[in-house]
Formats: structure tokens, C-alpha cells, sequence
């Protein structure tokens, strides 16, 4: 149903060298999108991995650098690609400790990667997908964007503002054809927490299927992680006409946990 329907489009999704973001690029691109990969670095890898992405799908793929903690940068992404018809606001990172031994900087960086970025990148999308007639808009928050979880204040704070945002977002565009909604995945497979499991074998003295189902897992009912497919998936959904009337909201991809 949604073979190459979005042929024409440019996407830029922020912080997608890697693990959801790269997922959602993967699958916008393969509904025929052009892509716009962004991180902090500047690698050759980063470039290959775009010159990857573009032989695969047959679409144009860029790599272009900016800091998400960075206001100036954030807009800048935007104004070099160009083009914005889909926003993905992926760019996220995490930190856990206790309020009374949260570091400063650390508060500072989440709430400005995970939240301030996603203000600065729309405000410089909004006028293009204007100019052009249509746009989407896709907040890619948490299932810590509904609930919260303890040692987790900035990351709980920025996913929250995130969705507050989504919504206001979606009132000042109600009467065009922009769309923006945010995604709310519960504990995803990708490199990241793929990395995380042997050390918590050790620290909880666990066999890996125990950790998964019994830590990592524990708040999810499913019991079993999502995929950075379905997170793409559902961003292309959220792309398409039969989306066209659904905005402000949020779309929990958690296996349960939010139902709680």
C-alpha cells in the first residue's frame, strides 16, 4: 500500500547514523523518501553509511553534521538540506542518577538534545513544509514521554516536554496539511541496549534471556522488545493520507507498558 508513495519527499531525521533513527531513515527511504542522515560526527563511515542507504533504496541520501545540544546547529541542518517535507526528531541520550547527584551538564545536555532540539529544527522546518503545502512532523519520545521512571529526571522531563510540544505543534498547524505526532517506543533492540546486556549478566549474575526478560524488560508486558522496523513503519504511516487526519497525539510502540 505504501510502495514508493512518498517519491519526491525529503526527510531529514536527526541522530540516525545508528539504532532507531537509522530504522526510520531505512524505511521512509524504502516508501521511496529522500533522506537527510545527521549526527554529531563526521566520519567517512557516516558518509558510506548514507552512500549505503541511497544504493539500497535507489534515493538520494545526504549525511550532514550538527550538534543537537547546539541551537545554531540544529537550525543550520535544516537550512542546509534545503528541503524539509519530514521531520523525524530522533536525537536523544540518556543519563541515570539520583536527583540530589545529577550533574549539571548532564541535565543540560539531555534537555537540550532530547527537547530544545526539536524546537529549534521545527521552527526552521515549518516555513518550508508551508511554502511547499504539506508536512509531517514525527517526535520520536518515550514511553518515559508518559510515565516516568526513578533516576531518570532529565530524561523523564525532556520526553514529557516532548509531547507537550507535539501537541502545541499540531494546534498551529491544524488548519494546514502538516501533521505532528509523536512516537512513544518502550524498550527497543538496537546496538546501544545490545551493548548493555553482557555487563548486566554479570552485574545480576544472569543468563541473557533472564536479563532481557526479568531487567531490560520488566516493565514491558509483551516481553519482548520492539524493533526499529516497527518504529520506522510506524513513522511512515504517520506520513501517509490515511494519517492526514491524525495529529497532536501519541502512538505507543511499548508492548503494554504505558497500560499499565
Amino acid at each position: 500500500m505504501f510502495e514508493k508513495f512518498l517519491r519526491g519527499r525529503t526527510a531529514i531525521v536527526t541522530g540516525s547514523n545508528s539504532g532507531i533513527g537509522l530504522g526510520v531513515a531505512h524505511r521512509l527511504a524504502r516508501a521511496g523518501a529522500d533522506i537527510v542522515l545527521n549526527s554529531f560526527s563526521d566520519r567517512e563511515e557516516d558518509h558510506a553509511l548514507a552512500r549505503k542507504l541511497a544504493e539500497e533504496h535507489d534515493v538520494s541520501v545526504r549525511y550532514i553534521k550538527a550538534d543537537m545540544s547546539r541551537s545554531d546547529e540544529c537550525r543550520a541542518l535544516i537550512g542546509q538540506a534545503g528541503r524539509c517535507d519530514i521531520l523525524v526528531n530522533n536525537a536523544g541520550i540518556q543519563h541515570v542518577a539520583a536527583i540530589p547527584d545529577f550533574p549539571t551538564d548532564k541535565w543540560d545536555s539531555i534537555i537540550a538534545i532530547n527537547l530544545t532540539s526539536a524546537f529549534h529544527t521545527t521552527a526552521a522546518a515549518l516555513p518550508m513544509m508551508r511554502k511547499a503545502g504539506w508536512g509531517r512532523i514525527v517526535n520520536i519520545a518515550s514511553a518515559h514521554g508518559m510515565t516516568a521512571s526513578a533516576y531518570k529526571s532529565a530524561y523523564v522531563a525532556a520526553k514529557h516536554g516532548l509531547v507537550g510540544f507535539t501537541k502545541v505543534t499540531a494546534l498551529e498547524t491544524a488548519k494546514e496539511q502538516i501533521t505532528c505526532n509523536a512516537i512513544c517506543p518502550g524498550y527497543v533492540l538496537t546496538p546501544l541496549v545490545e551493548a548493555q546486556i553482557p555487563d548486566t549478566m554479570k552485574e545480576y549474575n544472569m543468563t541473557r534471556d533472564e536479563v532481557i526478560r526479568n531487567v531490560m524488560l520488566e516493565r514491558q508486558p509483551s516481553k519482548e522488545f520492539a524493533t526499529v522496523e516497527q518504529m520506522g513503519d510506524t513513522a511512515v504511516f504517520l506520513c501517509s493520507d490515511a494519517a492526514a487526519q491524525i495529529t497532536g497525539t501519541t502512538i505507543s510502540v511499548d508492548g503494554g507498558w504505558t497500560a499499565q
